[in-house]
C-alpha cells in the first residue's frame, strides 16, 4: 500500500514538472538570445531546471574566435564561473564545519596569524564578508600579476601588505580576499589540493562531470575563451587561475550549475540548518550567496566575472527553479540577461531589445573626445575614439566601447552605464546604478 502511495506521489510530482516543462515559452527564450546573438550582445550558455529536470538550454556565439577561425558554443561548452566558486568553497566550508574540524567562530589566526587582525577575524566573518580583509583584486598591483602564476606564499605577502579596511564585524564588504584564505584553509585541514577536496567533497558525490578547477584555457576540453566586443570580439587575458583559487578558480556548464545548486538546496551536501546559516542576510551579505529578488519572488545563488567572463546562479525554493547563465563575451549586463529569462519564465511583461545603435561617422566623434573629471567621483574619465567607436576609459580601468543610441547619448550595457553629452557646456553626465554624476571637459 505504502508503496502504491509513494509511486503515485511521485508520478504526480513528475506530471507536474513536466506540464511547468511544457508551459514555457521556449520560441521567446529562443528569439531573446537569437536577439542577443545577432547584435553582439553577448556569447554564452543557459540552462533552466526544474525539480532537477532540464527544460531548456540554449548556447550562442562563439568558444574561441581566431581569425577566420570560429567555433561555435554548445550547451557543454565550459566556462570559467568566477564568483559562483565562492558557493562550492562555502559549501566545503561547511562539511568541515560538520565534521567538527573548525568552526565558523574559529580565528584566522589558527592558519594565518600574521594578517593583520587574523587574531579577530572569524571563518563566520571571512564567509559573509564581514572581515575587513582589504580586497587584493582592487589594487592596481593586481594587474601586474594576474596572467601569471603565484604561489600561495606570494600571494599571503601581497595580502598582508594590505590594512584591513575596518573593524571585523562593524560592517559588510565584498572581498575576494576571504575566500582565497578560505580555500588555503580547506587544503591545510585536509591536507590535501583544493581541486582534490572539490571531487571528492561535491563534484564527484553528486555527478557533476564538467565542473573542476581551471587551468590555463584548453579548447581541446571544450573550454571557452573569453571576448569583449568592440567593434569586433577581442579576446581577453587569462587570469591565471592559481590566483582566484577558492574565490574564483572553477570552471564548469549552466546544466551542472543547475544541479548543483538543487543539490544543496536538496541537503545532500550540507546539512539543512547549515544551509540556513548560507541563506541568513547580515547587510545584504549570506554565507557565499546572495538573496537575487524577482518580483514578489526570492532566488539565492551568486554571481561572477573574471576576465570577459560573466555568470550567475539562482535558485528559486518555492518554485523548485535553477537558472545558470555563463557568458565569454557580454555587452547586455548579465543582470538584464536573468531579468529577461525570468520574465518569460514567469509570464512577467517583457519586450525583447531591439539593440539598435547610431553609426557615426569618425569626424562626428572628434568633439566628445577630452578628459574629464567630476566632483563627485575620485578619478577621471578619458574619452577618446578607436575608428567609428567612441571609448571611455576610467581611471586605472579598462576601456569601454560605447554604442550610440540617440542625440550626444551612448551606452556600455555590460556595465548598464549610460552617458548623455552636452557639448555646449562642455561635460556629459554618467547615469549607472540609480545614481548620476556630472563629469566636466578638462582645459
Amino acid at each position: 500500500m505504502i508503496r502504491k502511495l509513494l509511486a503515485v506521489l511521485l508520478f504526480a510530482l513528475t506530471l507536474n514538472y513536466t506540464l511547468k516543462a511544457q508551459d514555457i515559452n521556449k520560441a521567446k527564450l529562443d528569439s531573446f538570445f537569437h536577439a542577443l546573438s545577432l547584435h553582439n550582445q553577448g556569447m554564452g550558455s543557459v540552462a533552466v531546471s526544474i525539480g532537477g529536470m532540464l527544460v531548456y538550454q540554449k548556447a550562442i556565439g562563439y568558444s574561441e574566435i581566431k581569425d577566420d577561425i570560429k567555433i561555435p558554443a554548445t550547451v557543454n561548452t565550459k566556462y570559467r564561473i568566477g564568483s559562483i566558486t565562492k558557493m562550492f568553497t562555502t559549501t566545503m566550508i561547511f562539511q568541515l564545519v560538520e565534521e567538527g574540524k573548525l568552526s565558523l567562530s574559529s580565528p584566522l589566526s589558527a592558519w594565518f596569524p600574521t594578517i593583520p587582525n587574523a587574531e579577530k577575524i572569524t571563518i563566520g566573518e571571512m564567509l559573509d564578508h564581514h572581515s575587513g580583509l582589504h580586497n587584493f583584486t582592487n589594487d592596481p598591483l593586481y594587474l601586474t600579476y594576474m596572467t601569471k602564476p603565484q604561489t600561495e606564499a606570494a600571494m599571503l605577502n601581497n595580502i598582508e601588505k594590505s590594512a584591513s579596511d575596518f573593524e571585523p564585524g562593524a560592517k559588510g564588504e565584498y572581498s575576494n580576499t576571504n575566500f582565497v584564505l578560505l580555500g588555503y584553509i580547506i587544503e591545510k585541514i585536509t591536507g590535501k589540493p583544493y581541486r582534490e577536496e572539490l571531487k571528492k567533497r561535491i563534484t564527484s558525490k553528486i555527478g557533476l562531470n564538467d565542473t573542476y578547477y581551471g587551468g590555463k584555457a584548453n579548447p581541446a576540453n571544450n573550454e571557452a575563451y573569453s571576448y569583449s566586443f568592440a567593434g569586433k570580439w577581442q579576446q581577453q587575458p587569462e587570469t591565471d587561475m592559481s590566483i582566484p583559487g577558492g574565490a574564483g578558480a572553477i570552471v564548469s556548464t549552466p546544466a551542472d550549475l543547475d544541479k548543483f545548486i538543487e543539490a544543496l538546496f536538496a541537503g545532500k551536501l550540507i546539512s539543512k540548518s547549515s544551509l540556513d546559516q548560507m541563506k541568513t542576510l547580515k547587510d545584504s551579505y549570506g554565507m557565499g550567496m546572495f538573496v537575487i529578488p524577482f518580483y514578489d519572488k526570492k532566488s539565492y545563488g551568486h554571481s561572477g566575472g573574471i576576465d570577459g567572463f560573466s555568470s550567475i546562479l539562482a535558485y528559486f525554493p518555492e518554485d523548485n527553479l535553477a537558472v545558470s547563465y555563463l557568458s565569454n563575451g557580454t555587452a547586455y549586463s548579465i543582470k538584464d540577461v536573468l531579468i529577461a529569462l525570468l520574465s518569460i519564465y514567469f509570464n512577467k511583461p517583457f519586450n525583447i531589445p531591439l539593440f539598435t545603435t547610431i553609426e557615426l561617422k569618425t569626424e562626428q566623434l572628434d568633439k566628445y573626445l577630452g578628459n574629464y573629471a567630476s566632483t563627485q567621483l575620485p578619478l577621471k574619465i578619458a574619452i577618446t575614439k578607436d575608428n567609428t567607436t567612441l571609448v571611455a576609459q576610467a581611471t586605472g580601468q579598462a576601456q569601454l566601447a560605447l554604442e550610440a543610441v540617440g542625440t550626444d547619448k551612448f551606452v556600455y550595457n555590460q556595465a548598464g552605464i549610460v552617458i548623455q553629452f552636452d557639448t555646449s557646456k562642455n561635460e556629459f553626465t554618467l547615469y549607472q546604478g540609480g545614481k548620476t554624476y556630472l563629469f566636466t571637459k578638462e582645459k
